[in-house]
This record gives structure tokens, sequence and C-alpha cells, in this order.
């Protein structure tokens, strides 16, 4: 297949992109820079210059493709309702240039948020969007699909992990590496799935290959690994105390980044996994924060 990615150099995309060229495919990688350029012509991909917001150029490049899947996303938490906004524009745009085909769209979201407290699976349905929750790459993927657009989510855990990881957990490790303590709340019961990012990348490919039938997909290995378990992995990690805070205090503690410390979003993976036969093989969570984080 002939398939169009954004986010390309990204810490998801740029892993999807090496799997999909080493399972045979022809990839067309969305670069904004010239050295994202230069490192995915280095990969073996095709190099489309842009920004997600160049809405034409997407529908363009989708246009030319068997599929496209899309994990572009500004991670500017101070622009979160913008760069939301940008993201559900450029679901619309690759959405518009492969309606009337049968060529399947992968939209990234996320289970962060999706149920708290309870064990999430893909029947689900994502939270509405407000203020708090602007993200709604999920909303734009079924207003697609209602159009007949083949659109699939695929639901990323909190921590997609690996050597180089600069998402939750590297934040975590930089709170605790300024101030000295790694953090809990309470009893430290709360918690995030996990997935490396080679595993998650391969399920894009499986789902894109296999037609994208579903509405949603969850890239979860592990389905609830306990705070605690983090914040003492990062204890060890940078030789300083793990503690146990109040709510309040680790509210505080955390600032702008309490409210995904706070997380406690369970998640299952068994329907994706009998529907496409995904099977995740690589560390988990701890082990990899044990291993490749502190080196």
């Amino acid at each position: 297949m002939r398939v169009f990615v954004t986010g390309a150099t990204g810490w998801v995309g740029a892993t999807v992109v090496e799997e999909l060229i080493g399972a045979g495919h022809t990839v067309l990688g969305l670069a904004r820079s010239d050295a994202g350029a230069a490192t995915l012509a280095a990969s073996g991909a095709e190099v489309v210059r842009g920004s997600i917001e160049d809405f034409d150029m997407l529908g363009r490049a989708a246009a030319g493709a068997d599929g496209v899947i899309h994990t572009a996303f500004n991670h500017d938490f101070s622009k979160f309702v913008e760069n939301s906004a940008a993201d559900r524009a450029a679901i619309e745009a690759l959405g518009r240039a492969l309606e009337g085909s049968d060529r399947p769209l992968l939209v990234t979201s996320g289970l962060a948020f999706l149920a708290d407290g309870r064990l999430a699976d893909e029947d689900d349905l994502p939270h509405p969007v407000s203020t708090a929750s602007p993200r709604a790459s999920e909303l734009a993927a079924a207003a697609l699909a209602e159009r007949g657009v083949r659109v699939s989510s695929i639901r990323l855990s909190p921590s997609v992990h690996g050597a180089g990881d600069h998402g939750f957990v590297a934040m975590l490790i930089g709170i605790a590496r300024t101030t000295g303590v790694s953090v809990y709340a309470g009893d430290g019961a709360n918690r995030w799935p996990g997935v490396h990012r080679i595993d998650a990348a391969r399920l894009y490919r499986l789902a894109l290959e296999r037609g994208a039938s579903e509405a949603r997909y969850h890239a979860v290995a592990e389905e609830g690994v306990p705070f605690r378990a983090i914040a003492e992995a990062i204890g060890r990690g940078l030789g300083v105390p793990t503690l146990s805070k109040s709510p309040e205090e680790a509210a505080a503690h955390f600032g702008w980044f309490a409210r995904f410390a706070a997380i406690d979003a369970p998640s299952s993976s068994a329907r994706t996994r009998a529907l496409l036969g995904w099977e995740p093989t690589q560390i988990g969570l701890i082990d990899d924060i044990d291993r490749h984080y502190f080196g």
C-alpha cells in the first residue's frame, strides 16, 4: 500500500513509518522542517513538506494514497484548545479526500480520561468536548464515518514508552529531578495503561492492512500500571526519595501536570487483540523505565 502518514517524524509516527516500510509498504511522510525531511528520506519514505494546518496539501496527499494514518498533534498544552481545533480540521481535510472511496483513515486518540476508575473497552464512547477536554479527534472521525468514510480511531495509552521517550513519563522524571523527590498521591493506586511504541506501531499497521473496520482500537499492552510503581521506578532511577502526598499537596507539587498524574484509566485491549491478532511483545513500562530512562 501507499500510505500517507502525518506526524511522521514524531514519537509514535516515526515508529509507524519504520513499521510500514519494514512490512513492504510505501510511505509518504509529512515533515515540517529540513531536518525532519532528511530523517524521513533516510528512512526510505517519500517526503511531503508542510504542516497539518495546510489543509489543501493534506487533501492532495491523502487523495494520492491507498490509506492514511494521522498521528500528528501539537502537545503544547498551553495551546491545547487551539491545537485541538487544528487537529479536528486536519482530520476533516483528510476525510474529505477519502470520501467516496474505500480507503482507510486511522485517527489517533487517547485513553487518559475515557472511563475514570473502571476498566474501559472499545465500546466506550469518547468524552464530550469541553474547555477542559477540547480534543475532538474521535468526534471528527465519527462525523466522517456518517459520510461513509472508512475511518477508525487508535486510542493510545497515557504512556507510549520506549528509549528516548519525551512524553508523560519523561515529564514526571523532569519534575522529580527538579524537586528532588518522586511523588504519588495517597496510596498511589490510580492506574495508567501502558504500551511500548513498537507494539503501538504494529497495531497501526495491522489495523490498516485489515481495512480498519472497527470504530475504535485500543493500544494497550498493560491494562493498568499503579502510579505508585511508576513513581518508585523514577525514584530508583534518580536516586531520590519516593513519597506519598495528599491529593492537595500532590496537585501543588505537579502543577499543571496534576490532572495527568491523577489519571485512573485502566483499559482493556481484548477486543482489539481478537480482531487484529495483535499481541504486544515488548517489555512493560516499569522494566522499560528501569532499563532505558536513566542511561
